[in-house]
């Protein structure tokens, strides 16, 4: 579809899909085609017990109609925060194709053979560091990072490296997905899809 001065889209923002998994699928495919490091990086917005919002960045590590999923230290600031409020969103952002994706839901826990199967397939010095890192807590130096990095490196010497306990996977529901395609007068296109308490999708069109 292609209107007189705005984006041309990949889909038809009047007559969208009803499935969002499959129009997630597409829009993500066609970002790893950008000559841009880390398509699958997104902002990951938590709230704390006492009410603080919190934004990082962490990374798409797998996506179906079960929720967006990424792994951390569960000891983390986001870890914690994860425990005291299940809800989250997630944010991508394209620029080169001026399109977002915002996702928001419940937060679940993957399973210990998700993480396990995950975590063996990291790099061996990435899976020696989460064990090297209390990630999110006050360290005195680059060298003491170093230190204990040397450390683990040593203990895990000739070892498969072990997943640490407190290091595991996450899944953000999608309760809530919203596609935004960009207009360079500001007259966006927005769609957004609304499960409800049996499954299925609302589609509804918004207002830029």
């Amino acid at each position: 579809m292609s209107t007189g001065h705005g984006p041309t889209h990949s889909i038809d923002f009047d007559h969208p899909p009803t499935d969002p998994v499959s129009l997630f699928e597409q829009w993500f495919a066609e970002a790893q085609r950008l000559p841009t490091p880390n398509p699958n990086a997104m902002t990951l917005a938590t709230v704390d017990a006492d009410g603080a919002p919190s934004a990082r960045i962490v990374l798409l590590r797998g996506f179906s109609i079960e929720g967006a999923r990424f792994f951390t230290n569960r000891h983390s600031r986001k870890g914690r925060a994860l425990a005291a409020n299940t809800r989250a969103a997630l944010l991508f952002h394209w620029d080169l194709l001026d399109r977002q994706i915002r996702i928001e839901g419940r937060v679940s826990v993957a399973s210990d053979t998700e993480s396990d199967e995950y975590f063996a397939h990291r790099p061996v010095d990435s899976r020696v560091n989460a064990w090297a890192s209390d990630q999110s807590e006050p360290v005195a130096s680059r060298a003491e990072l170093e230190r204990r990095a040397a450390e683990m490196t040593a203990r895990f010497e000739n070892v498969d490296v072990p997943r640490p306990p407190h290091w595991g996977g996450y899944r953000v529901s999608l309760d809530r997905i919203e596609f935004w395609q960009g207009d360079k007068y500001r007259l966006h296109d927005r769609i957004v899809f609304t499960r409800s308490e049996g499954g299925l999708y609302e589609v509804v069109r918004l207002c830029p």
